[in-house]
């Protein structure tokens, strides 16, 4: 069912990456195939063709997050030095898995730089995802430094003629001190599924959350009744369809996602079908098929937006700051958005960033569009204040897949 006042996209002409409308789907797609052979209902399909079985195989089809390009979840919470710390870092959430970060490191500094070469393009034309995401990692960094005995000084933006310098981590001999938020870095994961609608969050822990905020420019705003969950749910699918018929958007979204398993080894980053949310069977029969077309892809991410993501949220959170251009803030905000991760992961809740608002509203700021999605999310901010990134809560139905991840030596910069 379309939600009220969506916007309807005409599927058979969907819009290429040039701009010039696609031909229909012919033929045996992923999509055709998973509704022709009742995927979606939980079918079993034995498979014995040896051509299939070899490529379910090759694709890592029974070894789901397996591989080079997942040995970095694999942390050594033991106490290391400062290279550890990066180790850590690399685990944090960030857009796409673009993982838009290097580092510098001596024996008492860490140096965190924005890997500029690592923009998802038209989908943050502002840089503002870009910062989050380090916002993201440096909270991972400072969280293994109290784990590991350093007692971590941090500066934000310490070179002003270098907006790329984002932060600068003097470290000293300390206590160590572990936490419940530390153990949980390898084990935080974004989790695309679909959540439990059957067992609310409760109230109280939807303060606690609020709560772990650190400092006086950032605060998080809960959308979770249903009058607000039903109009920030709208505007969501809205701004999906509306990057997906926008030929630029959808090409810089669509150049993150990996579908072949040589790909995720090679590139070691990006959105994968494992981690994106399908039931088991489905992702098992999606992967022995031939990579789709970016508008199958972006046709699904549409369908899994409405029908299973804000769908069986319990809750959506928009983090707000005083400024939201304000790069410091905008790292501030990163860093309170991985603490919220970690908490929730601590507590068994499930997260998923769900940014499509904001990607809109920075679209419509860079090339000049009508301000529609700038309007709705000034109107979803407190007075005063500005969102600059939301997520949806809830207990999960079932565990996210890990995504792949560079590893610490990959990230260092002389």
């Amino acid at each position: 069912m379309q939600a009220p006042g969506s916007q309807q996209i005409d599927r058979s002409t969907f819009a290429a990456p040039d701009g010039a409308p696609a031909a229909p789907a012919r033929g045996l797609t992923r999509r055709v195939f998973l509704k022709r052979f009742g995927a979606g209902a939980g079918a079993v399909v034995i498979v014995a063709s040896g051509g299939i079985t070899w490529r379910a195989l090759d694709q890592g089809v029974f070894a789901p997050g397996t591989g080079p390009a997942y040995e970095p979840w694999h942390l050594d919470l033991s106490p290391g030095g400062p290279m550890s710390l990066v180790g850590a870092a690399i685990l944090a959430a960030n857009a796409h898995d673009s993982q838009p970060w290097a580092f510098r490191v001596t024996p008492d500094q860490i140096d965190l730089f924005a890997a500029t070469e690592r923009s998802i393009g038209a989908m943050d034309p502002l840089g503002r995802e870009m910062y989050l995401s380090l916002g993201c990692a440096l909270e991972n960094l400072v969280l293994a430094a109290g784990a590991h005995g350093y007692r971590a000084d941090v500066r934000l933006m310490p070179t002003p003629e270098d907006p790329t310098h984002v932060a600068s981590v003097a470290l000293a001999p300390g206590s160590t001190e572990p936490s419940d938020l530390y153990n949980a870095i390898p084990v935080r994961h974004t989790n695309r599924a679909a959540y439990r609608t059957d067992r609310p969050v409760a109230p109280a822990l939807l303060q606690g959350i609020g709560a772990l905020a650190g400092a006086p420019e950032v605060s998080l705003a809960w959308l979770s009744t249903d009058e607000e969950k039903a109009l920030f749910s709208r505007l969501t699918i809205d701004a999906t369809a509306a990057i997906i018929v926008d030929a630029e958007q959808a090409r810089d979204d669509f150049a993150w996602y990996r579908q072949d398993r040589a790909d995720i080894e090679r590139r070691r980053d990006g959105i994968t079908m494992d981690a994106g949310g399908l039931g088991d069977i489905q992702r098992l029969l999606v992967r022995m098929l031939p990579p789709s077309s970016q508008a199958t892809m972006q046709l699904g991410w549409l369908d899994a937006t409405r029908d299973r993501q804000v769908s069986t949220a319990a809750a959506f959170g928009m983090i707000t700051v005083r400024n939201a251009t304000d790069q410091r803030q905008r790292l501030m905000a990163g860093r309170f958005l991985q603490g919220i991760h970690l908490y929730a992961t601590t507590k068994g809740l499930a997260l998923q960033p769900l940014n499509q608002i904001f990607e809109r509203a920075d679209r419509e700021a860079s090339v000049g569009l009508e301000s529609r999605f700038t309007s709705a999310a000034d109107g979803l901010s407190p007075d005063g204040w500005h969102g600059v990134t939301a997520f949806r809560i809830g207990y999960p139905e079932s565990a996210a897949s890990p995504s792949p991840r560079r590893s610490a030596q990959d990230v260092i910069r002389i």
